[in-house]
C-alpha cells in the first residue's frame, strides 16, 4: 500500500480531532472516568484495515498526544494503562476470528476501564476504587458497542475485511 503513511497520518488526526471533541462534551455520569471512548475507533479501524503493528503505533500517538494536547502526565499514565489493556484483548479477540467487531470492541472498552481503575487503585491506595467498577465495566460496554457499531459501518465503506467477518 503505497499510501499507507498518508493514511495513517489521516487516522492519527482523525483520532486526534475525536479526542478534542470529546474533551468538549460535557459528559459526566456521576462516576469519575466515564467517557466515550471515540478516538478508539480510529485505533479500531487501523486494527481491522491494516494490523496491530499500525493500530499500536496510532494508539501510543495517540495517547501521547492528546494526553499531553489535552490532558497532563496524569491522564497520559491512567489513558496508557486502559489502552494497553485495551489494545491486548482486542487483538487476541480479533486474532480468534470469533468475535465481532462489535466484541471485540466492547471488549477493549471493558478492559480499558479495567486498566484505568488498577492504575488508580495504585496511585490511590484506595481499596473503594473497585466499587466504581460495575458502572464503569457497565458503560465500557455500551460505549464499545457504540463504537464497534460505527467501525463496522465505517469498515463497509473503507474495505479491507468483508463484513462478514466484522
Amino acid at each position: 500500500m503505497k499510501n499507507k503513511t498518508a493514511y495513517m497520518g489521516l487516522f492519527l488526526s482523525f483520532a486526534l480531532i475525536l479526542s478534542y471533541v470529546e474533551s468538549l462534551i460535557p459528559f459526566y455520569f456521576g462516576v469519575p472516568g466515564v467517557k466515550l471512548g471515540l478516538a478508539n475507533l480510529a485505533v479500531l479501524l487501523v486494527l481491522y484495515r491494516y494490523g496491530w503493528k499500525e493500530a499500536l503505533a496510532l494508539n501510543l500517538a495517540r495517547v501521547f498526544l492528546s494526553g499531553f494536547l489535552f490532558g497532563n502526565l496524569f491522564m497520559v499514565i491512567y489513558s496508557l494503562a486502559g489502552a494497553a489493556g485495551s489494545f491486548l484483548v482486542m487483538c487476541f479477540l480479533k486474532k480468534t476470528r470469533g468475535f465481532s467487531i462489535m466484541g471485540v470492541s466492547m471488549a477493549g472498552g471493558v478492559c480499558h476501564n479495567i486498566g484505568q481503575v488498577l492504575v488508580a487503585y495504585f496511585v490511590t491506595k484506595t481499596a473503594g476504587i473497585v466499587f466504581y467498577l460495575p458502572v464503569l465495566l457497565a458503560a465500557g460496554l455500551l460505549t464499545g458497542l457504540l463504537i464497534g457499531l460505527l467501525a463496522r459501518e465505517v469498515i463497509k465503506y473503507i474495505g479491507k475485511e468483508s463484513v462478514e467477518e466484522l
